[in-house]
């Protein structure tokens, strides 16, 4: 039977082709997946601006003795004596401070400064001039230098944290990347980013003949016990961007996800399409029954032939997987939505699950569609192949309720979670829906072909009389051609509109606490919070705060202690932190007191959302820590009342602008006075660059445009997922329009015997795709309403979704169009042989 099998391969072209196509881009896609997945495991950042180090010292991000994986926002920086330290180790030959900073050229852009020592972890090395030894010197990579015009002896102003001042450029150096780095001698670059006596890594270099493994151990065992981490290898590129801590992980949710929902789809692709092109057969395993075949002989046939095609394709798939893993790596971290330094890093297991699943659901699949010839008795053969009667199991009806129930559970934690979380729990909801109307597919095709059929061949007349009459008497053949519109449909509703309610409520939650009418921030990262008071003296401003955002951890209040590893206690919460200034706050923002009073924001103390307050009593000393690990206890001063999902925490700008990274305010808001122009207060404001270089006086609207910016970045993401799986999804719908119109040649051969033209023919199948898009369609926008009414009702409290109809418009009026053109170019193909010729064809 194999040999046959391999034989009669060349005799189905079509549907093996189909088969080939579905199982190779399936098993690319769920590779690409898994290997985005492994690269999210290994979350490996190459080292470049501190390569030269075989060893790095950093601050660790990690929030130790917690069970949840939380990471701290603000670079946690080290003491800078503990280079000394770390130098005095054995086997150690010289430890090396870095340390970096955001500022600004007048006339060069934004660069990144760096202490001179620094240079030597890279390397760079001087081309031209000396180092920086004196406190008004500095030097230029060379990439800068040529792009400025700068060259050794020149004057250049650098903005840095919030102040400017000129240096003489005394030497150009070339390095790695000398696109935007400027250096400074040690101190003046400590005293230039505030951070004196601190640094934000240390380099160590092992000595002569000493073993970099073991001098890393030493250096462990040295700083045992301190919130620092020792790196190597791969790992060095996270103290260069302690990013790739808080936000690498994010790639293993984001490609659990991605590959989720692509392995789903291609299960049901390549069972649809394995299923439909064995149905084609049906006649010729009718034969092969009443020949004297047993059931054995023709699984076996089926299994040999599905198992050929599918080694092929799925090992032809291994390499392009591979290349998709990258491209998918890349595009996620060209989007902003991991950071770009993670390296793709992935070995075999990825390909070896993409190969598994797609064999597994090819054997799977052609396994069940051979059972109902296998069953078949002989003298009962032909009967069946002409007019399949088992068109339902068991099985399925068990296994899509179960679905069903599955996705009720999740619509209702979709319903209870808070808005920017929704999202999690809705995209496996629309997979498990899918899912359930997928098997449970001919009952929901057969009832709505039972409601359906009288009004489209009354309608349609006699080719729609013929029609309703195919759909009624081919429900199984009907629901296999049905399911890929449902598919395609309802995923591209559910996840367009996913996106643009989750923007939708970001939006919202933006627009109402926006009250600014200016905004002030600087090209060289940030201002003084002196500058507030400053800004609120001038003449047209009736209001100015600070606003510096970071993530913050409401602690237990018992502390939290390591146990064999982890806490299996009370567990900190994340929370929006917002440092602000009181005065000034109610006219700038839409933050409201619930209980207590904003204008007591001074000192240590904090205004919590009132969902987080529920333990707490105003006076209460809430124990805290803030972005950069610092533990904290601050007193309760007010409750505030904010949308579900996005609450904030309110601290006083002046505790917390020293444990962020920049320490400084990002951003400033000031609120016009009563009858003033703000045309007129944004060029009044400008004025304060004199004495503030670097100043920015915007409108409101950068604001907006930075909030739209994170949504785009967000929506690009989802539009890219959209692209991959739906676009596999409308494949399907082609390849399976294209077979179910394949095998009915015969049937429109003898149509054409007994008198019928081609135009009648075609007319009936037109009535016939149109009852397919229509069921597909309407299944699709269940799909879709039971995944985004629970998400809409949570992210806006409506059980309409955010967005535009007209995305509904395009994809119903894009899934009719493409089954109506794909059914009706087949058609057209087959109908271009003789009737006469029926005799001669091949099933």
């Amino acid at each position: 039977m194999i040999r046959l099998a391999l034989r009669t391969l060349r005799f189905h072209k079509g549907g093996f082709i189909a088969s080939f196509v579905a199982l190779f881009l399936g098993a690319v896609i769920v590779i690409g997946s898994g290997g985005l997945l492994e690269t999210g495991i290994h979350n490996a950042a190459p080292a470049h601006r501190l390569a030269a180090a075989p060893v790095v010292v950093t601050g660790d991000q990690r929030y130790a003795y917690t069970q949840a994986e939380l990471v701290f926002p603000e670079r946690l920086r080290v003491d800078a004596e503990l280079a000394d330290r770390i130098a005095k180790l054995p086997g150690v030959g010289s430890a090396v401070r870095d340390l970096s900073f955001p500022a600004a050229l007048t006339g060069g852009g934004k660069v990144t400064g760096h202490n001179w020592s620094a240079a030597r972890l890279s390397p760079y090395a001087l081309t031209d001039g000396t180092a920086p030894v004196g406190d008004g010197q500095i030097v230029l990579g060379e990439g800068l230098a040529e792009r400025t015009g700068l060259k050794p002896g020149e004057r250049v102003r650098l903005l840095a944290h919030g102040a400017a001042k000129t240096y003489r450029v005394s030497g150009l150096a070339a390095g790695p990347d000398d696109g935007g780095d400027v250096f400074l001698a040690d101190g003046e670059a400590a005293r230039a980013a505030d951070r004196v006596g601190q640094a934000d890594s240390i380099g160590v270099f092992p000595a002569s003949g000493a073993d970099p493994r073991q001098v890393a151990d030493a250096v462990r065992a040295a700083v045992d016990g301190a919130q620092v981490t020792v790196l190597t290898g791969d790992d060095r590129g996270r103290a260069e961007d302690p990013d790739v801590v808080a936000d690498g992980s994010d790639l293993i949710p984001l490609a659990a996800a991605f590959g989720g929902l692509s392995a789903m789809v291609t299960v049901f692709v390549v069972a649809g399409t394995l299923g439909l092109s064995v149905q084609q057969r049906q006649r010729e395993m009718a034969l092969l029954r009443t020949v004297g075949a047993t059931p054995g002989q023709l699984r076996r046939l089926v299994l040999g032939e599905t198992l050929f095609l599918a080694v092929v394709a799925t090992g032809l798939a291994a390499l392009p997987g591979q290349w998709f893993g990258r491209w998918l790596l890349g595009a996620f971290a060209d989007a902003g939505v991991v950071p770009g330094s993670i390296a793709y890093r992935a070995g075999s297991v990825p390909v070896i699950v993409g190969i598994g699943t797609a064999l597994l659901t090819a054997v799977g699949s052609a396994y069940i569609a051979a059972q109902a010839a296998a069953r078949t008795r002989p003298t009962e053969a032909l009967a069946e192949a002409t007019l399949r009667r088992r068109w339902f199991s068991a099985f399925r009806l068990v296994a899509g309720l179960v679905c069903l129930a599955g996705g009720a559970a999740l619509a209702w934690g979709t319903a209870g979670s808070a808005g920017p979380d929704a999202a999690g729990v809705a995209t496996p909801a629309a997979m498990v829906w899918a899912a359930a109307f997928g098997l449970l597919g001919p009952v929901v095709v057969r009832a709505l072909v039972a409601v359906l059929r009288r009004p489209v061949g009354r309608v349609s007349g006699l080719a729609g009389e013929l029609a309703a009459h195919n759909a009624g008497a081919r429900t199984a053949r009907l629901a296999s051609a049905v399911m890929p519109v449902m598919l395609a449909g309802g995923l591209a509703l559910g996840l367009i509109y996913m996106q643009t309610t989750q923007s939708d409520g970001a939006k919202r939650a933006f627009d109402e606490n926006l009250r600014a009418d200016v905004v002030l921030t600087s090209a060289s990262g940030g201002l003084p919070l002196g500058l507030v008071d400053t800004v609120r003296a001038q003449p047209g401003v009736a209001a100015a705060s600070a606003q510096i955002p970071t993530t913050g951890y409401l602690e237990p209040d018992e502390p939290l202690r390591p146990s064999e590893g982890e806490d299996t206690g009370p567990q900190p919460t994340e929370v929006s932190v917002q440092g602000v200034t009181a005065r000034g706050l109610d006219r700038t923002t839409a933050y409201r007191a619930a209980s207590g009073s904003l204008s007591a924001l001074t000192g240590d103390s904090v205004a919590l959302p009132t969902a987080y307050a529920k333990d707490h009593r105003l006076g209460d000393l809430v124990p805290m820590r803030l972005g950069d690990g610092t533990r904290v206890r601050l007193r309760l001063v007010a409750t505030v009342d904010g949308r579900r999902g996005y609450e904030t925490a309110l601290v006083p700008a002046a505790l917390l602008i020293g444990h962020t990274d920049g320490g400084l305010v990002p951003q400033i808001m000031v609120r016009a006075a009563a009858g003033t122009d703000v045309s007129q207060l944004t060029a009044s404001l400008g004025k304060l660059t004199k004495n503030q270089p670097g100043l920015l006086v915007s409108g409101k609207e950068v604001l907006e445009a930075a909030q739209a910016d994170a949504d785009d970045t967000q929506a690009w993401m989802a539009y890219l997922v959209l692209g991959v799986v739906v676009g596999y999804a409308t494949l399907a719908l082609v390849n399976t329009q294209v077979l179910a119109t394949a095998e009915r040649r015969r049937e429109f051969m003898l149509q054409r015997l007994v008198g019928a033209t081609r135009r009648q023919v075609l007319q009936m199948m037109t009535v016939e795709a149109s009852l397919v898009a229509l069921a597909g369609i309407l299944l699709g926008l269940l799909v879709a309403a039971a995944t985004l009414v629970p998400l809409s009702m949570s992210v806006l409290g409506t059980a309409l979704p955010g967005g535009s109809p007209w995305i509904l418009v395009a994809v119903v009026a894009g899934a009719a169009a493409l089954t109506l053109t794909t059914t009706l170019v087949a058609a057209g193909v087959v109908l271009r042989g003789r009737p006469g010729d029926l005799a001669g064809v091949k099933e």
